[in-house]
């Protein structure tokens, strides 16, 4: 756990150096670029180097019935995006225990061999793309005459 942190710690410490937004959370940090903001994860690997995992909430949600049209939309927009994947996520609703309601996320994995400069700037790099491609394709999708409307 130790270890983690310090990794943590090292990954914030360089994206605030270069410019963005970052703060320490319980187990990760958020990121912030303009409106929007990516909780960002570490964890050693147990082959060496770092896993990051990058969540970036939409703010979409789907009532439970019409998850079968949803699937299909998010797996055609899942075969357009390089950086991310689009997720469902259990939400529970605290005041009505029979809705069933999934928040609509994006995710992505990184791997880095090490933590030095070059792949911290990839790390940057992937965490732009992956914003970036992600709330682009939804916003397509939600504002085009074709695809899902979530």
């Amino acid at each position: 756990m130790t270890r983690n942190l310090n990794e943590l710690q090292r990954i914030v410490a360089s994206l605030k150096g270069s410019g963005l937004s970052v703060e320490m959370m319980d187990e990760g940090a958020l990121v912030q670029d303009g409106d929007s903001r990516v909780a960002l994860y570490a964890e050693a690997d147990e082959q060496g180097g770092v896993l990051v995992r990058l969540h970036l909430d939409l703010d979409l949600y789907v009532e439970e019935d019409a998850i079968a049209d949803v699937l299909m939309g998010m797996n055609l927009m899942n075969q357009g995006l390089d950086y991310g994947t689009l997720m469902l996520d259990p939400v529970e609703d605290e005041d009505d225990e029979e809705r069933v309601a999934f928040a609509v996320l994006g995710r992505s994995v990184l791997w880095l061999p090490d933590l030095d400069g070059v792949e911290l700037n990839r790390l940057r790099e992937h965490l732009r793309r992956f914003e970036t491609e992600v709330t682009a394709t939804v916003e397509r999708t939600l504002q085009g005459g074709k695809g899902i409307k979530a």
